[in-house]
């Protein structure tokens, strides 16, 4: 008898998924790692106990000797030396094709922060990267439009869920699989000997990590899965997303844990801030300004960006830039040349910091960064470049950057995020919201920023305190005006009692999709 559960649809075409096979193969993963995945967790929760107490962060003394010696990591694929933009987006069959047609050198498919983790959305999107991968890839829409793939598509990245979300659908002795494995596990069953046989590996986008041990287990599952299936070690490569305040601290060792596996670092600067203003939650003298005035020319954003350059160049691997989340603005000629300027200050603002590579969220920020790219590094990528030498210190890293609190970036913050709740409640996680594409990462910005004026009852420009009453006030407000707008079967009812509750919790949720999850 089967030990693995499915309580959840099967709807048409999920049986070529989800065969015993890769059924089985999951059970493996979930016997062989769950226990760990488990304690990692525990780990994260006693470190934030630590940093509740005593806001101390620093470089690790006991993993000093990997951060002096010199070592690389495995050499750069053919296909992975030129990342010049990669565009990323959710798994939906139209977003893939129209993707990997892009003229992006990479397209990251996202089963994390982009998509809405539905039973259909995550199963439908396996069945999308299995069809890329097997080059039969097409789509008609309900207007009856034809898409297609193209000859040379971008080279296809897939980022699973964190280590911290569970896949409650697909259940191994009553007990939930870990989203990463049952993400992972999935896309590697079915796509790694097809990648092999077009010649290429089987690469990943790493998101969440918080400490070297996590990135120890992602390697860890990457060894047995190639073991188990048959191939080659080092055919699957990772691009790590430093997005957490803690995983600042520990590039190298990140690095040096996945180094038969690596394919770099990436800027992952929304989850970054956010996870800036969580980790020191407890401590007022971190409170952040304004969302809109927290930009990557801030010292302690700055900082990060050096520190990972260099720590990716002397390691022999990229260092990728972060996410442009504007978009083109239709309407409106002078608003969209000032974001597309935005955007033209930005990566240039990579390029010249040596950045091997970028991120944008809409196709038509591709030419852009481009052209910014192609004249800023006319070979494949920068990483022999020499960089400006002096070192990065803790003092740099958790250094507060200046600015003003109001009532407009307070009402934004929530705003936003109950739009996105929202919209991720009804299975879309990828949300145009004022002209920016809005993810979960950006959302938890909004949550975790009122929850910190809040918790710490900071002044606004007119003197006025944040208080409960205030965030009560204005999120009914807010969510008055949206529902007067919205269509027939908006989730803002749920998404504005979920979104209160997080901002007003005495202890701050660790996650908004672990939250909202039980209400997919």
């Amino acid at each position: 008898m089967a030990r693995y559960h499915i309580n959840a649809a099967l709807e048409e075409g999920f049986e070529a998924i989800l065969t015993p096979q890769a059924c089985e193969f999951l059970v493996q993963l979930h016997d062989r790692f769950e226990g760990v995945r488990q304690q990692r967790l525990a780990d994260r929760l006693a470190r934030q106990a630590q940093l509740d107490e005593t806001a101390a962060l620093d470089f690790l003394p006991e993993t000093a000797e990997v951060r002096r010696s010199e070592w690389k990591v495995a050499p750069i694929p053919p296909d992975l030396l030129d990342r010049r933009v990669e565009i990323t987006g959710p798994v939906d069959r139209k977003m893939v094709i129209n993707a990997l047609n892009s003229p992006a050198k990479v397209f990251m498919a996202d089963f994390e922060d982009s998509n809405s983790p539905t039973w259909s959305n995550c199963v439908a999107g396996q069945i999308n990267l299995l069809d890329a991968n097997r080059k039969t890839l097409a789509y008609t829409s309900p207007e009856g439009k034809h898409y297609t793939l193209g000859e040379n598509p971008a080279v296809l990245l897939v980022r699973p869920r964190g280590w911290h979300l569970p896949e409650k659908h697909f259940q191994v002795d009553g007990q939930s699989i870990s989203g990463s494995l049952f993400d992972f596990g999935l896309y590697f069953f079915h796509n790694v000997k097809v990648r092999l046989q077009q010649g290429s590996g089987i690469y990943f986008y790493v998101p969440k990590l918080e400490h070297y041990l996590e990135a120890r287990l992602w390697n860890d599952v990457f060894v047995f899965a190639q073991q188990a299936l048959e191939v080659p070690q080092s055919t699957v490569r990772a691009t790590v997303l430093i997005e957490t305040i803690t995983a600042a601290f520990q590039m190298d060792e990140i690095l040096y844990e996945l180094r038969d596996h690596s394919s770099g670092l990436n800027c992952g600067r929304w989850d970054y801030i956010f996870s800036f203003i969580k980790k020191f939650r407890r401590h007022p003298q971190f409170l952040l300004p304004d969302r809109a005035q927290v930009t990557m020319d801030k010292h302690f954003l700055a900082s990060y960006v050096r520190l990972l350059i260099e720590t990716c160049h002397r390691r022999g691997i990229h260092a990728m830039g972060g996410m442009a989340a504007q978009i083109p603005i239709k309407n409106d000629e002078a608003a969209n040349q000032a974001a597309l300027d935005k955007v033209r200050q930005d990566k240039l603002r990579e390029v010249k910091a040596g950045h091997d590579g970028t991120w944008v969220a809409h196709p038509g920020l591709i030419g852009i960064a481009q052209a910014i790219f192609d004249e800023g590094m006319p070979t494949p990528h920068q990483i022999d470049k020499a960089t400006p030498a002096g070192q990065v210190t803790a003092v740099d890293l958790l250094s507060v950057p200046q600015g003003t609190r109001s009532e407009a970036g307070l009402r934004l913050n929530i705003d936003v995020g109950l739009q996105y709740v929202e919209s991720w409640l009804r299975g879309n996680g990828c949300v145009p919201i004022y002209h920016l594409m809005e993810d979960a990462a950006t959302a938890e910005i909004s949550r975790t920023q009122v929850w910190q004026w809040l918790h710490h009852g900071a002044s606004l420009q007119d003197g006025r305190p944040v208080t409960a009453e205030l965030v009560k006030q204005i999120t009914e407000q807010e969510l008055q005006r949206l529902t007067s707008q919205a269509t027939v079967g908006h989730r803002f009812e749920r998404a504005g009692q979920l979104f209160l509750e997080m901002m007003l919790a005495s202890d701050p949720p660790e996650f908004l999709t672990l939250v909202a999850y039980d209400h997919l």
